[in-house]
């Protein structure tokens, strides 16, 4: 057994790192606090701050937690919660309602962390400063979204913030001792695999303590699909795409938690590929490739 994993994963899964920490299951509740997003014109993949997981700003946050945890079960008496400001990014707001945002949420009951997702270009001194302390007192970790570490890539994407940007904000989080996950998306366009292998390489040097890998998904209504009408450019197979994560698994360092290592995007808004749909396929032909290479996370790290 892999010495990350109480399962039959062969990497760390972040199951594991809650339990082996909190000696139980956490759970991660979902919210929209209504956040902006600096970056303008958006990702071209991008579905407007991810509104198609049906999180309306317009519901109190208070109740958005309690409907998120109606769906937990009722079988654990005391459940511990991380609360997920998911949608958007979440700390481009004046420093005042970010304070009343997060400080209101850290009241709710059971709650023992904050995970806030936002990017590398929008995290104020100011904010920064707040977050330090906000470390002190909560289970904080601040996930930063790259998708690769290449130039080109970054300016097709219209990412709109360089891997330079990326990396100072890493650094300046990690020398205030605050968790940083990573997220990264394997199949962008006209990358290749060595490409992809590359920005897994970058991260491991910067020591980030999680990630979160996606897949390329094209979403109705974004500038992605118009391109992909027009361009037709190559989209993963789930052979390939298979291949890939498993090979940046043996790639990542050991320590290093996985969050996420594909995503489940909704059928109506999905264009392709729609095998992304069966989400515990994936998930199960990935650790049916781990087995079949007799392998685990971090039996390839590079020094």
């Amino acid at each position: 057994m892999f010495k990350y994993s109480n399962t039959n994963k062969r990497y760390h899964t972040l199951d594991y790192y809650y339990k082996n920490k909190y000696a139980q299951k956490v759970y991660k509740i979902s919210l929209n606090a209504g956040f902006g997003c600096p970056n303008n014109p958006r990702c071209i993949y991008c579905s407007e701050g991810s509104k198609y997981f049906n999180l309306s700003s317009k519901v109190p946050l208070k109740k958005q937690f309690i409907e998120g945890i109606k769906l937990i079960s009722k079988k654990i008496k005391k459940p511990l919660y991380i609360a997920y400001f998911q949608t958007n990014t979440n700390t481009y707001a004046p420093l005042s309602i970010l304070k009343e945002k997060y400080e209101e949420v850290l009241t709710y009951p059971n709650v023992i962390g904050l995970s806030i997702a936002t990017r590398s270009d929008a995290i104020s001194n100011d904010v920064l400063y707040y977050l330090t302390d906000l470390n002190k007192r909560t289970d904080l970790t601040i996930e930063l979204g790259l998708q690769s570490i290449h130039s080109k890539t970054l300016k097709l994407i219209k990412r709109g913030h360089t891997l330079k940007n990326f990396t100072n904000m890493v650094k300046k989080l990690q020398q205030r001792n605050i968790k940083v996950v990573v997220h990264i998306i394997n199949g962008l366009p006209y990358e290749t695999k060595e490409d992809m292998l590359a920005t897994v390489k970058y991260l491991n040097k910067l020591k980030i303590n999680g990630i979160k890998i996606h897949m390329l998904h094209i979403i109705k209504n974004t500038e992605l699909a118009k391109m992909y009408q027009k361009e037709k450019f190559h989209i993963l197979t789930k052979d390939e795409y298979i291949d890939i994560v498993c090979d940046e698994l043996e790639l990542l360092d050991e320590k290093i938690i996985i969050h996420r290592i594909t995503g489940d995007p909704k059928i109506d808004n999905l264009i392709t590929p729609t095998w992304l749909i069966k989400k515990f396929c994936v998930l199960n032909d990935i650790d049916k490739e781990m087995v079949k290479r007799n392998s685990y996370q971090g039996i390839k790290k590079e020094d």
